[in-house]
């Protein structure tokens, strides 16, 4: 197993602020699964629409953040030396649950697990986690294609 610091995950994902929604990688397990790392502060820009007097991390942006680690997962996995000029799409998202809301100050588990991969696509199942509490679930795929130059 190894880890992944927010410079490499950079590096193999076009993503940057205010759309960057994983800070480090833990437990990459090459091809097969990890756990991304989201440190939710109140500074987060979505938290001043949502909702400004009672703050929660929207769900849309919890899947966002486990797809970009998937995305990295793979990149890391398979594309590393084309990273710059690959770009992961969304496919499908299937089965997404909401468990509880997602608040600042939480530090949020992005667990992946590859279900499957064929060709330049990947199908993944996600968990997000607060400590062991699971506050959302989903299943999604997405595919590599080439980026624009």
């Amino acid at each position: 197993m190894e880890d992944l610091d927010i410079k490499q995950i950079q590096a193999l994902i076009p993503h940057r602020y205010p759309m960057l929604l994983v800070d480090r990688l833990v437990n990459v397990v090459v091809g097969e699964e990890a756990v991304g790392i989201k440190n939710v502060t109140m500074n987060e820009w979505f938290f001043q629409g949502h909702f400004p007097e009672s703050p929660v991390m929207p769900g849309v942006l919890i899947i966002e953040a486990m797809a970009q680690t998937a995305g990295a997962l793979v990149m890391h996995s398979a594309y590393q030396d084309s990273a710059a000029t690959k770009l992961v799409y969304f496919m499908s998202i299937e089965e997404a649950r909401f468990r509880k809301p997602v608040l600042p100050g939480h530090t949020l588990r992005l667990h992946v697990k590859k279900i499957r991969s064929r060709g330049p696509v990947w199908k993944f199942s996600g968990e997000a986690k607060v400590d062991d509490t699971l506050m959302a679930e989903a299943t999604f795929s997405a595919m590599i294609a080439d980026g624009e130059q």
